[in-house]
């Protein structure tokens, strides 16, 4: 099975990362021949950062339900592995998603690059190179030198090209380097006007396609010639004005012209992408806390964020052939953006374009019903109806068992709020109706109705669980579930509710 390696860098890397971690379970995948493996790789210094925590819990959640689940079932069909677990060197990670950023915590930027051990020539071009001032987590008014990197680079990239030079020379990146194959890929999330994805996206990128200068690497020849991707996300969100904060929205449209215009030379310019996705989103909505970091810098999902997961998407939909790159060089460089039907302040699926909404809609909406079953009915149905009486039982052991009382549970519940927080955003992503009927579960969407027509409640999805799981062979309850549940909103939501695969 091929590869593809996601460096997903600062928090807005974190929360695409999530955003596709939703669609992965929900049973999006790419048209595609190939199946690929998904190796996250997060690179952000603000360890504290609650997106980041979460997207690490979920991404732990998914990997033991599709462990459980198998990759045959329809959600959590697509095998998610963390870096570690490809090296030999087991105890390096730990089994985390996290790369490990050296000399970071609780150190001044001063005193990562050792200012005070510079001679005086080169002292004085550190002041001219990162003159300026900041606001450092107690917003107090600091030199740049002085900026604490705990929280992340707090919006300049110029100390963030810096410190992610390291990356190159890390223990992660060799074991990334030497796992490495022929037919595996790369992508890139960042965004453009902050300091940690400015910096991270262009400095990362080089390190793979100068692989063959790095002697101390195997596999720098794949990595040299590899298929990479990215997106660079725009600025999309509103933020609080606050004169406190070194974050200021009046600077977001100024950086991304800075950071365009210098990935005009160092990025599009030289050929070394593949595939170059932009998003961006001028709708001004309610505004985001103003947190630098300090405060742990949790904001809520924005559609943007899965629009920008559908780039990884596309990315695999998209053929070898378009992919060629030969001495470190795209030779057909691809450049897409991302636009909808209808300009909406609430979107709902017929707001999107066809391939969008046929792409998303049916997938989205099953994983929506299962978890509306299991929270409204499941403890009704368990040891009662058929398809949970047959073997494997489905019974009140089971919903007491890890598998389903912590990891799907909380999964679910995630998803749960990964959807509450699109649709009450804006810009909102709101096509379901989490709190009512099934029948009116879809916005703009109704059961096909006619005489012979029965009603879509939970009496009538127990007889479909009890007709699919008949005579079917499951190699565990966990599969059970995971398996039979797809198969059946699948069936229901395409007879009953028009939905397309």
């Amino acid at each position: 099975m091929s590869r593809l390696y996601i460096f997903a860098i600062g928090g807005t890397g974190s929360r695409v990362l999530k955003s596709l971690t939703m669609l992965l379970a929900s049973g999006v995948k790419p048209n595609s021949d190939n199946n690929f493996e998904i190796v996250p790789i997060i690179i952000d210094p603000h360890k504290s950062n609650e997106d980041l925590k979460r997207t690490e819990r979920l991404l732990g959640n998914y990997q033991t339900i599709s462990n459980e689940a198998g990759l045959d079932s329809g959600f959590f069909s697509t095998k998610i592995t963390t870096l570690d677990r490809l090296s030999t060197s087991q105890n390096r990670l730990s089994g985390s998603f996290t790369f490990n950023l050296l000399d970071v915590g609780g150190k001044k930027f001063s005193e990562y690059i050792e200012f005070n051990q510079l001679d005086e020539p080169n002292k004085a071009l550190a002041d001219i190179l990162f003159s300026g001032k900041s606001i450092n987590k107690r917003h107090e008014e600091v030199n740049l030198l002085d900026v604490e990197m705990d929280i992340g680079f707090v919006g300049n990239p110029n100390i963030g090209s810096i410190v992610l030079n390291q990356v190159k020379d890390s223990q992660e990146f060799k074991d990334f380097a030497s796992n490495f194959n022929e037919d595996d890929r790369v992508f890139i999330i960042s965004s453009i006007f902050g300091g940690t994805g400015a910096a991270g996206f262009p400095t990362i990128l080089k390190n793979i396609r100068d692989a063959m200068n790095n002697l101390n690497i195997d596999g720098k020849g794949f990595l040299q010639d590899a298929k990479i991707g990215a997106i660079t996300v725009l600025p999309y969100f509103n933020i609080e004005k606050d004169n406190d904060s070194p974050i200021q929205k009046s600077d977001f449209i100024a950086k991304t012209k800075a950071a365009l215009y210098y990935y005009k030379d160092n990025v599009t310019g030289n050929n070394s992408i593949n595939s170059l996705y932009y998003i961006a989103d001028n709708y001004s909505g309610k505004p985001y806390k103003n947190d630098p970091g300090d405060g742990g810098q949790k904001n809520d999902a924005h559609f943007v964020e899965m629009a920008s997961a559908l780039a990884i998407i596309d990315f695999l939909e998209t053929p070898d052939r378009d992919l060629e790159t030969s001495g470190g060089k795209a030779q057909k460089p691809i450049y897409k953006e991302f636009g909808i039907r209808k300009d909406a302040s609430d979107i709902k699926f017929s707001d999107l374009e066809d391939y969008t909404e046929r792409k998303i809609a049916l997938r989205l909406s099953q994983l929506v019903l299962f978890r509306k079953y299991l929270v409204e009915h499941l403890s009704s149905a368990i040891e009662k109806e058929a398809w949970s009486n047959d073997s494997p039982e489905i019974n009140k052991k089971f919903v007491d068992d890890t598998f389903y009382r912590t990891n799907l549970t909380e999964f679910l519940s995630s998803f749960s709020d990964w959807i509450n927080e699109m649709a009450e955003n804006k810009r909102g992503f709101s096509p379901f109706n989490l709190e009512s009927s099934i029948e009116a579960l879809i916005e703009g969407r109704t059961i096909k109705s006619s005489w012979f027509t029965s009603k879509v409640d939970f009496p009538a999805i127990n007889n479909k669980l009890s007709k699919q799981g008949k005579g079917k062979t499951y190699s565990s309850a966990s599969q059970k579930l995971i398996q039979l549940f797809f198969n059946t909103t699948e069936e229901i939501l395409t007879s009953k509710f028009g939905l397309k695969n």
